[in-house]
Parts: C-alpha cells; sequence; structure tokens
C-alpha cells in the first residue's frame, strides 16, 4: 500500500482566528463581532490551505 502525504492541519487557523478576533474584538469593545470576524478568516484560510493540498 502507497502511502499517501499527510495532509496539512488548518483547524489550528480556525481556533487561533477565533481567539485573536475575539482579543482584537475585546480591545474594540465588541467581542462578538470580532469573534466572528477572525473565524470567518480562519475558515477561508483553512479551506484555502484544504484546497490547494488537495491536488
Amino acid at each position: 500500500m502507497a502511502r499517501s502525504r499527510p495532509s496539512a492541519a488548518g483547524g489550528s487557523l480556525i481556533a487561533l482566528g477565533s481567539l485573536g478576533g475575539f482579543i482584537v474584538g475585546y480591545i474594540q469593545r465588541e467581542p462578538v463581532a470580532g469573534l466572528v470576524i477572525g473565524f470567518a478568516a480562519g475558515t477561508a484560510l483553512a479551506v484555502a490551505i484544504w484546497l490547494r493540498t488537495r491536488r
């Protein structure tokens, strides 16, 4: 059986984006908005990595 290349983990980007967004949002007194924006940015990066490594 041929060994396949391990996939890149994008889940850490989602977690870091959410945490970073919350912190920035908390500083600007909008923690929920920061959390949502950070989650969206992290998810976009994770999907981009997934699409790139899928080939």
